[in-house]
């Protein structure tokens, strides 16, 4: 017989930290964003807000004239 105790509940629960650290790498590899790709995506996002805001119609501050 083995010298060493193993408690199980411990051994389990180690055994799922290792699989959510493993699928937490396959995900960072398959969904993640270079710098450079998150650089793109901001500025993309920053030119279409001021296309969009370039576009609003300001309401008339007199509406009696």
């Amino acid at each position: 017989m083995s010298d060493t105790i193993i408690n199980f509940r411990q051994a389990r629960k180690k055994l799922a930290r290792a699989e959510a650290e493993r699928q937490a790498q396959e995900n960072r590899i398959r969904f993640g964003q270079t710098k450079t790709e998150k650089q793109v995506r901001k500025a993309e996002e920053a030119r279409r807000n001021r296309l969009h805001e370039a576009g609003r119609i300001e309401p008339d501050p007199d509406p009696n004239r």
